[in-house]
């Protein structure tokens, strides 16, 4: 009768039978070990010893190259962050398909039970493709309703047409970069009719009055995989504006994601404008938002509410004039969806 014997190795037992001949052999992280029972057992002790080396040699490598291809924790998941661009950029070959809605005031004046808290009027909405032409190069084009007719709204602008380029300069990686850096430039046009009323904004003696650009540098930091902040410095400028108005506005923009779960993260946004003390002097605000962004496979979905109407950098920061403190804030959502051929 064959003697049976068995043996330990870090995950599975190992099964020792008896029999004439000696051998023995590692087959992935299995030894396989046959011996005569007058064998003796210093070259059993030699045989094990060699197997456990190799295995735990084995084993590391295993672990490092686990560890080489770990990938490095999210800044920001989308594009965006609630109004304004994130640091990050599109994959090379992937379009995105975005969504963006704004509703009005769930309270105040124009807010209330009246309105459902503001779901019966649309601020603006907007829908948008991008591209990653590299993995660092991204352009996209949008169209937008513009927030002309929305309540307590004082941009004179509907009928937009967007575009931009983004350039991802720094990521972040572990022992090699301390953070992340993109550049942004884009532009807006409307064509909207042009009002009769010479006075207005919107008169657009010329074609060029219908252009307005922004650029913007974008630099973030991730702390571990939970927290990240980022500072967006934006200059805008318009082509014709208001009497009272400035063409070029320079705003600092502050933003920061808390990562609650592995598909849930809090996000906030603010943009502070600076301007010279003689315009825009009564009637601006800042821009202030809060999101709660729901990550899942292919989709990236934020539900936010903030005080500005309007959608693009172009729009939100020099066209906000609703308050938090008097309800003039709105509830809003953005579906952006990855693809590609």
């Amino acid at each position: 009768m064959k003697d049976l014997f068995r043996v330990h190795d870090f995950l599975n037992p190992i099964l020792l039978h008896n029999c004439n001949s000696f051998y023995f052999q590692i087959v992935y992280n299995k030894l396989f070990l046959t011996f005569d029972k007058k064998m003796n057992f210093l070259k059993l002790f030699f045989f094990v010893g060699f197997y456990c080396f190799t295995y735990y040699s084995s084993f590391s490598q295993e672990v490092t190259e686990d560890a080489e291809v770990e990938e490095e924790p999210i800044t920001f998941s989308g594009t965006r962050i609630i109004s304004g661009h994130s640091v990050k950029t599109v994959d090379k070959g992937i379009f995105e398909m975005r969504i963006e809605h704004r509703f009005g005031d769930i309270a105040g004046t124009n807010g209330g039970a009246q309105s459902m808290f503001g779901f019966d009027n649309l601020s603006d909405m907007r829908i948008a493709l991008e591209y990653g032409i590299s993995d660092q190069l991204m352009v996209g084009f949008g169209r937008s309703k513009g927030a002309r007719n929305a309540p307590n709204s004082i941009s004179p602008y509907s009928s937009l047409l967007d575009g931009f380029v983004k350039y991802s300069i720094l990521k972040q990686k572990k022992g090699e970069m301390p953070l992340s850096m993109t550049i942004v430039a884009g532009s807006t046009f409307t064509y909207m009719k042009a009002s009769t009323d010479e006075s207005q904004v919107n008169y657009f003696p010329k074609t060029a009055h219908r252009f307005a650009y922004f650029t913007q540098l974008n630099v973030a930091k991730h702390f571990g995989d939970r927290f990240s902040i980022a500072l967006m410095p934006t200059y805008v400028y318009r082509n014709y504006v208001a009497a009272a108005d400035q063409n070029g506005l320079f705003a600092l923009g502050g933003a920061f994601r808390l990562r609650l779960t592995k598909r849930f993260a809090l996000l906030g946004e603010y943009y502070h404008t600076f301007n010279n003390k003689d315009f825009r002097q009564n009637g601006y605000r800042n821009s202030l938002g809060v999101a709660l962004e729901w990550f899942t496979f292919g989709h990236n979905f934020t539900i936010n509410f903030t005080n500005s109407t309007g959608l693009g950098e172009t729009q939100f920061i020099p066209y906000t004039a609703e308050n938090w403190l008097d309800g003039q804030f709105r509830f809003g959502f953005c579906v952006g969806r990855k693809f590609s051929f």
